[in-house]
């Protein structure tokens, strides 16, 4: 059967999308780039509102999925689970994936490199624990193995971890600073072997500013 489209008209509550009228009857809602090609006077088929229908549906997903995007970077498999909650249908998510990715807007590559170099920057840890995380993620074998081929060795990870944890230490004795910071870096994923050094190194270092402080305050006497 088909029906003419006598007026379509923006939603009051969502200005992205319009009410679309055959025959002076409402009949669906779309989404402005949907509803971009059509226009008062044009003839819909049965067919032609089903596709229009399924198009909508995949602009619905597709909106959903820059929403999640703005909070924060997706793997393709955070992505596709997000959408399985939110009841869309494989076809429309593989559609919604291919278009993310012709956009550039999800990449399993780019979002490993961003993942870890957010860690090394903010949160250090080791590479077996930053492998864990990805995987969690689905990132593929590959795109972990160039991330992890080019991060510095362990031990730099794990002195740079230190430092970062070093305020926490201040004015401990020895067994307690080496007992901490020991347990902190087991925590980020370093092994023995990389932690030893970085504790000597790190309480030696500590011992010299704790000295330094007491002949400045004594200069000031």
């Amino acid at each position: 059967m088909q029906r003419v489209i006598t007026s379509i008209e923006q939603q009051k509550k969502n200005p992205d999308r319009v009410n679309v009228f055959l025959n002076d009857q409402f009949v669906f809602g779309l989404h402005k780039y949907v509803a971009c090609t059509l226009k008062v006077g044009d003839i819909l088929d049965d067919s032609r509102i089903r596709m229009l229908e399924h198009e909508n549906k995949i602009e619905e997903a597709f909106q959903k999925a820059l929403k999640l995007l703005s909070f924060r970077p997706r793997t393709e498999y955070e992505m596709r689970s997000r959408l399985e909650k939110y009841g869309f249908t494989t076809s429309i998510i593989e559609d919604v994936i291919k278009r993310l990715g012709e956009k550039e807007y999800i990449d399993d590559q780019k979002f490993a490199e961003e993942w870890a170099e957010n860690r090394s920057t903010f949160r250090p840890r080791g590479r077996r624990l930053l492998e864990r995380e990805l995987r969690l993620k689905n990132v593929g074998d590959e795109q972990i193995q160039s991330v992890l081929d080019d991060l510095p060795d362990e031990i730099e990870l794990a002195r740079v971890a230190a430092k970062k944890y070093g305020s926490k230490l201040k004015g401990l004795d020895e067994v307690n600073f080496k007992k901490k910071l020991y347990g902190f870096l087991t925590r980020r994923g370093f092994l023995y072997e990389d932690i030893k050094p970085v504790m000597e190194e790190m309480w030696e270092e500590s011992g010299k500013l704790n000295l330094l402080e007491n002949e400045v305050i004594n200069d000031e006497w």
